[in-house]
């Protein structure tokens, strides 16, 4: 496993002159955890995602752990000379990816974003909302070890934020980190490992690590293992709660729109858990297995 991201004694301002924007930072990152960053406006969040995403370097101090990372700015150039495929098969062929590989990942992403319709579109002539699922796109090609948000939904219709979601779960489900800030307090509500404010030029842990309520839609999954199985560590991390009814026998409380990922990462198991049923909170009883 990779070692934890680390900020140590980390500042950073602009110009030789300039403003302190943020000093003295200790910050770590493990993998596998998800990240909420907080804070007003002009406060630093963007300075500090800067810092972690490798985009800045740090003043004084340093970084150690660094992983491969992405990055999803708030606004997205989109005056570049590629078309949606072009560009982001370019960018996976800079992360490593063999040209067909790429090409391929961002078929597959700008399906899931629903831009596929805009994949031969020059990127001067997309939307904003369009663009930005690019940007969301270029993020995830090659599977970034840490995924670093700065209002990456901003811009996004309803289909493609829960779509953004799902990937976030699924990158902390295979072991990844993800960084956010994000304007909606109820995005990925409750489910941070670690809330972290940022004001005075300084970073503030906040309160626990899990909201004891989460808001949004709930999916209730009734899932059984062998006798003595434990939960993949990649659910525990995923759920809002967790009862276990019977030896290896899981009541599951999942927030809808990772409940994709629930499933998929219990059924690859091995050895493989059986989904009983699956329901909406709401609803009460749903399929079963």
């Amino acid at each position: 496993m990779r070692p934890d991201l680390c900020l140590r004694n980390a500042g950073r301002r602009y110009g030789l002159r300039g403003p302190w924007v943020l000093r003295g930072i200790d910050l770590a990152v493990a993998p596998g955890r998800l990240v909420r960053v907080e804070g007003a406006n002009g406060s630093g969040k963007s300075t500090l995602l800067r810092l972690l995403a490798g985009i800045d370097a740090p003043s004084e101090g340093r970084i150690t752990g660094r992983p491969r990372t992405a990055y999803v700015p708030e606004r997205f150039p989109p005056a570049l000379p590629f078309t949606a495929t072009g560009y982001l098969t370019h960018l996976g062929a800079v992360h490593g990816l063999t040209r067909a590989a790429a090409a391929r990942a961002a078929g597959e992403w700008l399906e899931r974003l629903g831009a596929l319709a805009y994949a031969e579109t020059p990127m001067a002539r997309l939307s904003k909302g369009s663009s930005q699922k690019v940007a969301v796109a270029q993020a995830m090609l090659a599977e970034p070890e840490l995924l670093v948000l700065d209002e990456a939904w901003t811009g996004l219709d309803t289909a493609a934020r829960a779509e953004l979601e799902r990937a976030v779960a699924e990158r902390t489900a295979a072991g990844g980190s993800v960084v956010f800030v994000d304007h909606d307090p109820r995005r990925l509500a409750g489910l941070a490992d670690a809330t972290y404010a940022v004001r005075d030029a300084g970073v503030v842990r906040q309160g626990p690590a899990h909201a004891p309520a989460v808001s949004g839609p709930q999916v209730l999954v009734e899932a059984q293992g062998p006798p003595d199985g434990r939960l993949p560590e990649e659910v525990r991390r995923t759920v809002s709660s967790a009862e276990e009814t019977g030896p290896g026998t899981y009541r599951l409380s999942v927030p809808a729109p990772h409940s994709d990922v629930v499933l998929r990462t219990l059924l690859a198991a091995r050895p493989p858990w059986h989904v009983v049923s699956v329901a909406s909170a709401e609803t009460g009883p749903g399929r079963r297995g």
